[in-house]
This record gives C-alpha cells, sequence and structure tokens, in this order.
C-alpha cells in the first residue's frame, strides 16, 4: 500500500475517503491496512468473520482508536492526517452502538433532548418530528430505559443518533444485542431509514440477511484487509467471491409490480421478459420492489415440466460454473434471465447427469422467494 502521506491523486472530494496503515493493534498481532472510499450516499455495510476489523475500522472513523496510524476526510474536511486529529466530539457523525446506552436516569424524550443540546446548529439534516414519525417513537418518548424493550430502546438510540445533525452515520451491529423477534420488530425501522435517510450510513454486521435487506454498497474485510468491494447487488451475483460460497448465497432481484391475484395472494414482478410471483403485501402495481433468492431455493431442469408445485420458472442461460472448493460435492452455477443474475446450488452428480455447460439453456425453478422492501 502506498505511504499514507502521499496525495491520492484520484480521491473523490465528495465521499469518505480513509486510508490506514498499523501493524499490530495492542498485544495481539492484529492488523488493519486498507485505503478505501465511502460513498457519499445511501448504506454501506462492513462485512466480514468477527475479528475481521469492522468495529475496530469505525472507532478509526469515529476518532475513538488515535493511536492508529490514518488519513481520514469526509467531503475534503481533513479530521485525521499526520498533522490534524480531530476530536470525536467534533467529528459531525452519530454513533449507535450494539447496546443503546441512553442515560437510564433521563426519560426516552430527555435523552433526545440531550442530543438535540449537542446538534450541530449549522446544519439541519432531518427534523425532530420527522425523526419520532420515522421511528415511530412518541408513545414512548415519557418513559425511562428500564421501562422499554430492547427493540424499543435501540429506536431510541438510533433517533438520539439522527438528532445530532451528523454528516455520517455510524451503525455498530446495531442488532446484535437482540433476540430474533426482537430483530424482526426492529429490522423494518432501519429499512425505512436506510432508504429515506439523506446522510450517508456505514453498517457493520457479520448476518448477511442484514446485509441484503439493507446495504447498497459492501466493504468485505477480513484480518484488517479489504478482500471484496462494490455494489451489493453486483457483488452477491457473481461467483469466484466469499458470497457465492456462503451457506445464506443469494441474489438480490429488482422489478416492477405488473400484476395482482388477489384470490390467490399473488404479486408478480417483472424480470426482463418474465415474471415472478410472490405472497402479496401492500405493495401496488407500478411499484419498484426487491426480492431475495437464495441459491439453496433454485433447482435447474432441462425442460419444462408439468405437475409441479413450483410456481416460478424463469428461461434462463448458464453463464458460468464453479464447484465449491470447500465441498467438491457442491456446484454454484450463474444463471441469467435476461440480464439479471441467479444462482443455483446443485450437486456436482447432479451437473454431470445433465450435462450443463456454459451457454446452455435451461429452465430456473424457484421455490420460494423473499420480499425485502
Amino acid at each position: 500500500m502506498r505511504n499514507i502521506t502521499e496525495v491520492k491523486k484520484n480521491t473523490l472530494s465528495n465521499a469518505l475517503n480513509i486510508s490506514i496503515s498499523q501493524q499490530t493493534l495492542g498485544q495481539s498481532n492484529f492488523s488493519l491496512s486498507l485505503d478505501i472510499q465511502i460513498p457519499n450516499s445511501g448504506v454501506t455495510a462492513l462485512f466480514g468473520p468477527s475479528g475481521s476489523g469492522k468495529t475496530t475500522l469505525l472507532r478509526c472513523i469515529a476518532g475513538l482508536d488515535k493511536h492508529l496510524q490514518s488519513n481520514i476526510s469526509l467531503n475534503g474536511e481533513v479530521w485525521q492526517s499526520d498533522s490534524i486529529s480531530l476530536p470525536s466530539h467534533r467529528r459531525p457523525i452519530g454513533y449507535v452502538f450494539q447496546e443503546a446506552n441512553l442515560f437510564p436516569h433521563l426519560t426516552a424524550g430527555e435523552n433526545l433532548d440531550f442530543a438535540i443540546k449537542r446538534a450541530d446548529k449549522t446544519q439541519a439534516v432531518i427534523s425532530y418530528s420527522d425523526v419520532v414519525s420515522l421511528m415511530e417513537i412518541e408513545p414512548l418518548l415519557s418513559q425511562y430505559p428500564t421501562q422499554l424493550s430492547g427493540g424499543e430502546r435501540q429506536r431510541i438510540a438510533i433517533a438520539r443518533a439522527l438528532l445530532i445533525q451528523p454528516k455520517l452515520l455510524l451503525m455498530d451491529e446495531p442488532l446484535a444485542a437482540l433476540d430474533e423477534t426482537l430483530k424482526q420488530e426492529i429490522l423494518p425501522y432501519l429499512e425505512q431509514l436506510c432508504h429515506s435517510a439523506n446522510i450517508p450510513i456505514i453498517y457493520v454486521s457479520h448476518s448477511l440477511d442484514e446485509v441484503i435487506r439493507l446495504a447498497d454498497h459492501m466493504i468485505v474485510l477480513d484480518k484488517g484487509s479489504v478482500i471484496e468491494e462494490g455494489e451489493t447487488q453486483a457483488l452477491l451475483g457473481k461467483l469466484s467471491t466469499s458470497f457465492a460460497r456462503h451457506q445464506d448465497a443469494s441474489v438480490v432481484v429488482s422489478g416492477i409490480v405488473v400484476k395482482q391475484e388477489n384470490e390467490w395472494g399473488l404479486s408478480w414482478l417483472e424480470i426482463g421478459n418474465q415474471t415472478i410471483g410472490f405472497k402479496q403485501g401492500k405493495e401496488t402495481l407500478g411499484d419498484t420492489l426487491r426480492l431475495r433468492i437464495q441459491s439453496k431455493d433454485v433447482s435447474l431442469s432441462l425442460s419444462e415440466q408439468e405437475g409441479s408445485s413450483i410456481l416460478n420458472r424463469l428461461q434462463v442461460i448458464i453463464d458460468d460454473m464453479e464447484q465449491d472448493p470447500k465441498d467438491p460435492g457442491m456446484m454454484m452455477v450463474r444463471l441469467l434471465a435476461d440480464k439479471t443474475p441467479i444462482l443455483a446450488k446443485i450437486t456436482t452428480l447432479s451437473a454431470h447427469k445433465l450435462k450443463l455447460s456454459k451457454g446452455q439453456k435451461v429452465i430456473a425453478q424457484i421455490k420460494s422467494v423473499a420480499l425485502l422492501r
């Protein structure tokens, strides 16, 4: 990696630019070494296993790790360099931790008032009424943290971080301390926040499900280094990535709702020149939605099969194939439905018996899909 004092010629002024080079942290052998640019819009997920450096990177951005050798700037404003070290309280960030960390002696509303007092008065990212509405916390404002559920406390913590009026929101595994029921309770609020906020969000997680639902852009870390980076949907649809070998390997497809069958409780999404059905919700005709398709839910056939309960059958072309290096008995097949990638995880024996090859036309039979938003 280049010397961090070198001026980066291709630096994007409208982005968060981070360069870190540290051989060891504390008494461990862990090192953090990366040079990245994070988009100044949408949600960027920092993804990777525990110990990969996600939280360390977030703390560095926030100015909480002082010993790291780093260059950090947002929109041309330098926060950290060889000669500058902006204190944490002067960095225009909101930080949501794994635990809500609310002041126990203050009501939820008073916790929000504390954030308003700290807010940057020179800019208004979001109004108080909008925050209360977005997080649906009006009934909670008079209660103390001990009277709230874990999910409710996190909603207050997110609201507090927004009311600081930050230029950047950092979220460090905000669902990690919640059980599965509470995760499902708060995820819709996070989705609404991520897709309506007008500030960039960096979201730390080792849950692929959360990343798929929330993130526009991904940075994958392992042992302190970036191993993959790019637009979420593009990365998920590629072979030879950590995602293709993940147990929950999936793709996300986008389309427009073109048909609804109320009698059967189904809506149909247009994918190129074909359609895919899913359980009807609150969507209406013309809505643009995203569906998650897991590779384990896709099987392949050489021809249309009658008498099957599988509704979704798409005509596809095999674009690529790869044997799982960790499990030679399994094969990942990349398919194209028009220009939309779909992954199918099948046995190597099945691929052999069907004599599958690149460029071949087959039928993708999709057993289930999940609506993301």
